[in-house]
């Protein structure tokens, strides 16, 4: 099966309360597009793990293995794949190439073992810039992360 997973994450200062969006769409064999939407929050995190979340969300609910394109404006996320960087830090012991450990190893281990059934393409996409399942995606991510923020009284 073929899926796009549009994702985001949000964090209302870094760290802060924050939150994740996911848009799973597929199209089944009888043409007809299937669409769910995704979110959640964290009272205190940052904006790199919403981004990790909202991509492993995706690839959690996903029942069997999938083609999938991941769309995201996180480079962090995107190039860790498609540079391969994610491979190399597991070969050093998640270490970086300055020998510093690799932040959000816990979300990256779970990402990997979310991603290991699927074949995955990692797209990158500007944020903010009218992709309009992106913008969907940040609206869930911001909404989440305001609904947990502290509101003025």
């Amino acid at each position: 099966m073929n899926v796009k997973i549009y994702t985001d994450g949000a964090a209302r200062g870094n760290p802060g309360p924050g939150g994740h969006g996911t848009i799973v769409q597929y199209v089944d064999s009888t043409g007809k597009l299937h669409e769910r939407e995704f979110s959640g929050g964290c009272p205190q995190t940052t904006n790199n793990r919403m981004e990790l979340m909202a991509a492993i969300v995706g690839l959690e609910a996903l029942n069997r293995p999938c083609a999938v394109i991941l769309f995201s404006d996180s480079k962090y996320l995107v190039d860790a794949f498609n540079r391969n960087w994610i491979a190399l830090w597991q070969q050093k012991g998640w270490k970086k190439s300055d020998n510093k450990p690799v932040k959000n190893i816990d979300l990256w281990q779970r990402l990997l073992a979310a991603a290991a059934p699927h074949q995955i393409n990692y797209i990158w996409v500007k944020g903010h810039d009218g992709h309009p399942l992106n913008e969907r995606c940040d609206s869930l991510a911001t909404a989440a992360a305001d609904a947990i923020a502290p509101h003025p009284g």
